[in-house]
């Protein structure tokens, strides 16, 4: 199985997995953005969050959410497309997604 394709089960996350993925101001960024536009392409993620890091710095990061369980990847033609894994992680861990993707006003992290 190559590296793209692995998946982990969504019975195999852990919240400390979860959370260490998410810790990272770029990482959680990311996870925002796929939050409002599910299923897009990497640049338009970076586009959308306004990041400006390198091709394998993000890779790296999508890598980290992708194992964490939080992110799933889908080929389309030559486009990798990202989606939240958002029904793996409501069933695990009801009310984590939304309490990230919606944080409280004035919270760490939002501007």
């Amino acid at each position: 199985m190559s590296d793209m394709a692995f998946h982990p089960k969504a019975t195999d996350t852990t919240l400390l997995r979860i959370l260490q993925a998410l810790a990272d101001p770029v990482r959680l960024t990311t996870v925002r953005s796929l939050g409002l536009k599910d299923g897009v392409s990497c640049s338009v993620v970076q586009a959308d969050a306004g990041l400006t890091i390198g091709k394998s710095t993000m890779s790296h990061h999508l890598k980290i959410l992708r194992e964490a369980g939080i992110i799933s990847i889908s080929l389309e033609g030559s486009r990798r497309l990202l989606h939240l894994r958002r029904a793996d992680l409501d069933g695990r861990f009801p009310g984590l997604l939304d309490a990230v993707l919606t944080p409280p006003e004035g919270a760490v992290g939002t501007e």
